[in-house]
């Protein structure tokens, strides 16, 4: 499909302020994954987990855990399709031996739509598991996804406990222009065995882009004295240098901010919300910062495939060995997004809409019969570190035995 019937596409969406989760969109806005997949693009960069571990000191852990945390968001910059919502019971299995953890996701509920995971590493170093309910609101020419549910990091050989909830992300530009997206917001991430906070913000774009992709933020202790700060971009790499020497820095900065705008004449649009560009694309290296983390370069084909990353490339991928064990509820099994994947764009279009309304009428029969549905993999519970309610793995998916498993697809 051209852009100009993309864009045409999307002229027709309206203007009033949506809660989304029960709007059906074209398929054309999709990119061929399903959100369950989408998460677990959260474990790219699951080496900073290892690295946490490794540490003895639970400052440089925290360092580790935050970059693993801005590291979670990177893969979603310029992805501005959009994952096919999960069907109710649908489940997504991955295994990385070269990577040292396993994941099984699954759809756990439909009205709201939530996604919870369980991943764990293979030498049982580490467990990392949350649910995630994205609240979309449309706002006229931007999509905002806030996405509410807790993310907890457990480290087993320190015996620590780390969680957080991610920043908003928002795509701009959904009727007509250039899509691009920015992420904002506070993320704290709390060690809840020492009491140290890492509190990161992730900074809205700002006039003239100045502040695109930019995170900064500091490691605190208990009584909230400042014991490192961090920066850099989201969508780049993560330093941590001492906090004197940034807050120094920072000053030098707005006083050069200050006079640059006192020297120039100013003028805004409120009208534009075209894709600012930044002041530079790489980060500023403040003298005696160390690298926590540097994004992966996206393979040269990335542009004609999604923008994905490697990583996302191969998460479809099934082999006739891997087909005999996976439950037929795994979204690789998905006939509208295998469609889709192969380009057949008008049979992914039929198969999403069969989907849906078999969907429906699943329900439609629930209701009838009086019949709750019940999850297989996850139930309901307290967060056990900070109380919040989420959805804990229940155990045995591993064992490999599928039965009684819905007919969704």
């Amino acid at each position: 499909m051209s852009r100009s019937m993309v864009e045409e596409e999307r002229s027709g969406l309206g203007l009033e302020i949506w809660e989304l989760s029960k709007i059906t969109m074209p398929v054309i806005f999709n990119e061929p994954l399903s959100f369950l997949q989408r998460l677990t693009e959260y474990m790219e960069h699951t080496y900073l987990i290892h690295k946490a571990s490794s540490f003895s000191d639970s400052v440089e852990r925290m360092q580790c855990v935050a970059a693993f945390a801005v590291s979670a968001v990177a893969s979603q910059w310029e992805r501005t399709g959009k994952p096919f919502n999960p069907l109710l019971g649908e489940t997504y299995e991955l295994v990385r031996d070269d990577l040292g953890f396993r994941l099984i996701s699954e759809q756990v509920s439909h009205h709201p739509p939530i996604s919870a995971f369980h991943a764990e590493g293979l030498n049982n170093d580490f467990i990392f598991h949350g649910s995630i309910y994205p609240k979309l609101k449309f706002w006229g020419k931007s999509v905002e996804a806030e996405p509410k549910g807790t993310i907890t990091l457990e480290l087993l050989e320190h015996s620590e406990a780390y969680t957080w909830t991610n920043p908003t992300c928002c795509v701009h530009n959904i009727i007509v222009g250039k899509l691009w997206i920015e992420q904002y917001g506070n993320v704290e991430i709390t060690n809840h065995k020492t009491g140290d906070k890492c509190v990161l913000n992730f900074k809205p774009c700002g006039l003239f882009g100045k502040e695109l992709h930019k995170v900064e933020g500091y490691i605190q202790d208990k009584s909230k004295k400042k014991l490192c700060a961090l920066y850099g971009k989201w969508t780049e790499c993560l330093y941590s240098v001492d906090p004197a020497t940034f807050d120094a820095y920072k000053k030098n900065d707005k006083k050069n901010t200050e006079e640059k705008k006192n020297s120039k004449q100013m003028s805004t649009s409120e009208e534009s919300d075209e894709m600012p560009m930044p002041d530079s694309e790489s980060v500023f290296v403040i003298p005696g910062s160390v690298l926590l983390w540097r994004i992966a370069p996206r393979p040269p084909n990335s542009a004609q495939m999604y923008n994905f990353t490697s990583f996302a490339m191969v998460l479809n991928e099934v082999d006739k060995d891997m087909e005999s064990v996976i439950p037929k509820t795994d979204c690789r099994l998905r006939p509208d997004i295998r469609a889709m994947e192969n380009g057949e764009i008008d049979q992914a279009s039929e198969e999403k809409k069969r989907l849906e309304e078999k969907q429906r009428a699943a329900r439609k029969n629930r209701s009838k019969s009086e019949e709750d549905w019940k999850t297989r993999w996850f139930h309901q519970g307290p967060n056990p570190y900070n109380g919040a309610q989420d959805w804990l793995y229940s155990g045995s998916y591993w064992d490999r035995n599928y039965f009684n498993l819905p007919d969704i697809y």
